[in-house]
């Protein structure tokens, strides 16, 4: 992380709020190559499904280190929210962007994402020095 620190000299403060931006940050980075991937091999659309999940599931859990990383108590709790908000805001960007219209399974992905961000919280929490 101290790599970005140097090109973006901002620290946001509140864990949640820096969470989410590191896990758009590194969703950018991964939706970048995996569109250099599909330019440049003989991929389909179709077949790089699995691989935007892990991109999504490696940002989150990023992002919620990093919350837990940057919060006072309960880890889990603000990696877990921040995990959340991202589904939230990748959602709404959906419907708004691609006039998506949800379903009740869609909801479902709330469940790991809160769950994966959970998990990056707890790393980040127990990764901070005291």
């Amino acid at each position: 992380m101290e790599f970005i620190r140097r090109f973006v000299p901002f620290r946001i403060p509140g864990a949640t709020l820096s969470g989410l931006w590191y896990a758009y940050f590194w969703m950018m980075l991964g939706a970048l190559a995996l569109s250099l991937l599909l330019k440049w091999s003989s991929l389909e659309e179709q077949d790089l499904t699995s691989c935007t999940y892990g991109v999504h599931a490696i940002s989150v859990l990023l992002g919620g280190y990093v919350s837990g990383k940057r919060s006072e108590r309960r880890g889990w709790y603000q990696g877990g929210l921040t995990g959340t908000l991202y589904g939230v805001l990748l959602f709404v960007i959906s419907f708004l962007a691609l006039d998506y219209s949800f379903e009740f399974g869609d909801f479902l992905f709330f469940i790991p994402a809160f769950l994966i961000g959970a998990a990056g919280g707890i790393f980040g929490k127990n990764a901070r020095k005291n």
